[in-house]
């Protein structure tokens, strides 16, 4: 018998300082990519930043995804 993979297993660590992406298409900043300020049990503050505006949103965990910010 094998044991499944839990779900923190499969994913990347959502971290302060890593670059995520938002993936849930019903929301407002679906595809923007932020940086995580602070994580808190299933969410984590994100900060998007554009020309003159910063806006830091909370998202839950399993709305991000990380972005490999090195293959750009």
């Amino acid at each position: 018998m094998t044991a499944t993979p839990s779900l923190l297993q499969e994913l990347p660590p959502i971290y302060p300082g890593v670059a995520v992406r938002v993936i849930n298409p019903n929301d407002t900043y679906y595809l923007f990519e932020g940086q995580v300020q602070r994580v808190t049990d299933d969410h984590a503050a994100v900060l998007f930043e554009g020309g003159n505006w910063d806006k830091l949103v909370t998202f839950r965990l399993s709305e991000l995804e990380v972005v490999d910010k090195s293959r750009r």
